[in-house]
């Protein structure tokens, strides 16, 4: 059962204010440039509204909200953002239901960037590659929609799924970001290694930059840093800060 705020409307998802009945929030954990020991982008996890995990947000969503939850996400998202002071860029998650509704939500969006004071062109919408991207042509539409109002582009858990590749064929996004089964312990598995390597030469050709998501051990960024690779997330940086900006600790860039 939905357990609606007392200000939602009975037998409505959302309050008088036109917001979900249900309270939520943020935890932000930093995405950083290795080579220049700097973050340089923040993504935001959606929590409860006192840290709770995101899944028990999600079981209070139907199926048929997702895309306006999506939409009150990002726009919640970046108004926390604003009021941390985020020096430099926001990733927002975008579901697969959302990236389909995005033609009539990306006013929202863009209205919350105009009033946070935070630039189009630093807000990274994170497009997963598990989600259901069968239509190819709309998925593309959508993606252009984006960028035509100057906002960039990642694709999420890339080689987590089966469409990342076929995708980059047709449109190239300002990072990839590496599924954490590629990336788990991949200093040890030659396999990996391979599969990394022939990634790595595509988005070297594409001018894709490549973001190594997961990153937990000291020898996973080793490796990682190693073989080229300068942009990292992960628990060996920094864990994710319920309604805060974390710090990165100098030694997590020592090799």
């Amino acid at each position: 059962m939905r357990i609606l705020h007392s200000n939602a409307l009975p037998g409505f998802p959302y309050n008088s204010n036109g917001e979900f009945g249900f309270k939520f929030s943020f935890a932000f954990q930093p995405i950083v440039n290795a080579c220049n020991q700097e973050i340089i982008s923040f993504e935001a996890l959606v929590r409860g509204p006192h840290g709770e995990p995101s899944n028990s947000v999600f079981a209070q969503v139907n199926n048929h909200d997702f895309g306006r939850f999506d939409e009150m996400c990002r726009k919640k998202a970046i108004h926390l953002a604003s009021r941390l002071n985020i020096p430099n860029s926001l990733c927002l998650n975008l579901s697969a239901q959302g990236l389909y509704q995005i033609d009539s939500s990306i006013i929202t969006t863009f209205h919350a960037s105009m009033e946070s004071g935070i630039p189009t062109e630093n807000i990274i919408f994170e497009v997963l590659e598990t989600a259901n991207l069968t239509d190819q042509h709309s998925l593309l539409q959508y993606l252009k929609l984006i960028n035509d109002f100057g906002f960039k582009t990642s694709i999420d858990d890339f080689g987590a799924g089966y469409s990342g590749l076929k995708l980059l064929v047709k449109y190239q996004p300002t990072y990839i970001k590496l599924d954490r089964h590629l990336i788990g312990d991949i200093q040890d598995n030659p396999i990996k290694q391979s599969v990394f390597m022939g990634i790595q030469q595509i988005c070297n050709q594409l001018s894709v930059e490549i973001v190594a998501e997961g990153v937990e051990q000291a020898a996973e960024y080793r490796w990682l840093s190693q073989v080229g690779v300068k942009i990292f997330q992960g628990y060996y940086f920094a864990r994710p800060a319920f309604e805060a900006l974390p710090e990165v600790s100098y030694k997590a860039y020592a090799i």
